[in-house]
């Protein structure tokens, strides 16, 4: 019955494993830090969420903006065409670049807001410093996401992943030095763990530009790149495609980052509860993103080929594979909700026994509904995959805006206050926005493909 559909599973999974291990990369990096920071205390793990919180909006619109690459990459690949690649990516990274530097600015202007949002006062003082020095890390990340999505784009997925393996062991080493003061460093707590994910971004430019330089299909590409040489018709192209794809992802971002900040106002145990729920989850939605990558990457072929059939049979084979594996993550939260969030914590400090134990009873139960919410993340992200591989965004945009913030967030909003269900309300909220923009996604890619089918066989 499904034959048709899993006979692309192979070529599917040489695409997208290089992009997940990437992906899960950049979530490692978080891992890492929550791990090593939940070591010193619910508080600092609190502040951690709260000083990321900030971050992620800003990195969201970042690496939203730098997927309009891929695809005119990966039509320009399919058609064999050198110059109409090398500008995609040209263009794409100066404008990867402004935007770092705006994005970057936001941030700063930003960070008062953190002593109006009825949060732990000391949870605001620990992730004011913490947020100085991550911010900074926004720039080069979001100049490799331009590297990464060109990289993408000529299904060369290989190099981000090296790249970022090797940064996060930097992230690892230098977060054990400056976090815990080892071999004669500093010991500078949350601090150490904001220098460390700078060292390590900035580590991740160097190495994708190395990578892809000694490539010989990419070589062309990355050298003699006149960056401020720019062509008005280009840029308004990335832009088109960009902006939309920021505010999708924005939207969920922001979604996420609002159930932070409403998690904050019940406590910091909350808080650091909705963190280690939120890390977790964030670590299996990089499978779903590599699989988004893999369907923006494979449709984008196939729309340069115009082969509409074709690209909808493949289209559905990454979404086969998509619900496979959220329900196998599903099953796994079902298994282990309690074990998981005590690999965040310190049990047996003394001093912090309590606050931990009822991390852990809180984290345990939105584990439980982050469960359910693995088919609906999973399957909401590859089907914007497949959109932005059609070139399609306006519409997913408004559709992404209604799910989340005219469904998603009033239901988190009403049943997150502490009187109902508190923690575990936010989250349901979460649950049905991903729901609501997973059906409607679908639908819309449906709708375009069929349509794409009739014309061209007329």
């Amino acid at each position: 019955m499904f034959a048709h559909l899993t006979k692309e599973f192979n070529y599917n999974w040489k695409l997208a494993a290089p992009v997940i291990m990437g992906m899960l990369g950049h979530t490692f990096v978080g891992f890492v830090d929550n791990i090593m920071v939940g070591q010193l205390g619910s508080a600092e793990l609190a502040a951690v969420s709260l000083g990321n919180s900030f971050f992620f909006v800003a990195m969201s619109l970042g690496i939203g903006f730098s997927t309009a690459i891929t695809p005119l990459v990966a039509e320009a690949d399919s058609e064999n065409d050198f110059k109409k690649g090398k500008s995609a990516f040209k263009h794409g990274l100066f404008l990867c670049t402004v935007l770092s530097l705006l994005l970057y600015g936001m941030i700063l202007l930003a960070k008062p807001l953190m002593y109006f949002m009825k949060q732990p006062e000391e949870v605001v003082v620990l992730a004011m410093p913490y947020l100085n020095i991550v911010a900074i890390s926004l720039i080069p990340l979001i100049i490799f996401q331009g590297f990464k999505q060109f990289s993408d784009g000529l299904s060369l997925t290989k190099h981000a992943m090296y790249a970022t393996i090797i940064a996060n062991l930097l992230n690892v080493g230098f977060n054990y030095l400056l976090i815990f003061g080892k071999f004669g460093f500093p010991k500078m707590g949350i601090v150490g763990a904001g220098i460390g994910t700078l060292i390590s971004r900035v580590a991740m430019i160097v190495l994708i530009w190395l990578l892809l330089k000694n490539n010989t299909k990419a070589k062309a590409f990355v050298t003699h790149i006149k960056l401020f040489v720019l062509d008005n018709y280009m840029l308004k192209k990335i832009i088109n495609l960009g902006l939309p794809s920021a505010m999708q992802m924005l939207f969920e971002v922001a979604i996420f980052t609002a159930a932070i900040w409403l998690s904050g106002a019940l406590g910091k145990n909350a808080q650091a509860a909705n963190q280690i729920a939120l890390n977790l989850s964030s670590m299996t939605f990089m499978i779903a993103m590599g699989l988004s990558v893999t369907a923006m990457i494979r449709v984008g072929n196939q729309k340069g080929l115009k082969n509409y059939v074709e690209l909808q049979r493949i289209a559905k084979s990454i979404f086969l594979m998509g619900i496979l594996f959220a329900s196998l993550f599903a099953i796994l939260f079902l298994v282990f909700h309690k074990q998981f969030p005590a690999l965040y914590l310190d049990l047996k400090d003394v001093n912090n026994y309590l606050d931990n134990q009822e991390v852990v009873v809180i984290a345990s139960k939105l584990l439980l509904v982050a469960a359910l919410f693995q088919l609906s993340d999973s399957a909401q992200v590859v089907f914007l995959g497949a959109l932005r591989g059609l070139q399609d965004v306006k519409i997913p945009t408004l559709l992404t805006f209604i799910s989340y913030w005219m469904i998603g967030f009033p239901t988190s909003y009403f049943l997150g206050k502490e009187e109902v269900y508190g923690s575990t309300g936010i989250w349901i909220g979460l649950l049905v926005g991903l729901g609501s923009a997973s059906i409607f996604l679908y639908l819309r890619f449906i709708y375009l493909t069929n349509r794409l089918i009739q014309t061209h066989n007329n």
